[in-house]
Formats: structure tokens, sequence, C-alpha cells
């Protein structure tokens, strides 16, 4: 069993150390699958986000030295629904809680994706300063 952990845990780590792969992959699949493109485009989306969310989490980690990252990226999710809720509430006399959660999934995946690119390359250019200088 520890075998099955290690090998999942390897993979997850593998792809998720560059989420574009993930993303092309559900993309390519569900556009061949149904042939719709936006539909591949928001799925692809959707499934990234996971990776995505992981993979700022370690990297705001790394950067600040803590273990909150995870945490903190919830708590602004959390957040967010909570005004993206009240919009909603104030709009339409009532929340919708599938279309909530809907956008906030898919505001998470833009807000984590500057996160990451912004993070990876602060993170590239820390490692190439300590290796010029080492």
């Amino acid at each position: 069993m520890s075998a099955i952990y290690d090998a999942f845990k390897n993979v997850y780590a593998s792809v998720a150390i560059v989420p574009i792969i993930p993303f092309l992959i559900v993309f390519f699949f569900m556009r061949a699958r149904t042939g719709d493109r936006k539909l591949a485009i928001r799925k692809a989306m959707d499934v990234t986000t996971v990776f995505l969310i992981t993979t700022v989490a370690v990297l705001i980690n790394n950067r600040f030295g803590g273990s909150f990252g995870l945490y903190l990226i919830l708590l602004i999710m959390l957040i967010l629904a909570g005004l993206i809720g009240n919009a909603q509430n104030r709009a339409r006399g009532k929340v919708d809680a599938a279309r909530l959660f809907r956008a906030v999934w898919r505001l998470s995946f833009f807000g984590m994706s500057v996160l990451y690119v912004l993070l990876m390359f602060i993170e590239v250019i820390v490692i190439f300063g300590k290796a010029a200088n080492s």
C-alpha cells in the first residue's frame, strides 16, 4: 500500500510542478471528446485549479518560511465566497450555491495563475542568485 501511495504522490508532484501540463491534457481530451472549445477550456481550468492551489501553497510556504500557505489560500477563497454570496443575495434575494462555488473556483484559477507565475519567477531568481554567489 505504501508503494501505491508513494507512486501517486510522485506522479502528483511531477504534474503539479508545471500546471500547464494537466491543463493541456484535459483541454485536448475534452476538445477531442466533445468538440466544444469553451467547455474544454472550462473543464481544463477546473482541473488545473487544484494543482495551482497546492503548488502556490508550497511556493508561499517556501518563500515565507511557514506552513500557512494552504490556509491563507482557503481563507481568501472563503472571503471571496462571502463577498460574492452577499452580492448575489442583494441582487437576486437568494444565493445560488452552485454558481457561487463555480465563480470562486474560476476566480481562484486566475488568481493562482498570477501568483504561480510571480512566485515561480521569484523562486528562480533566488535559486540562480544563490548559485551565482557560491
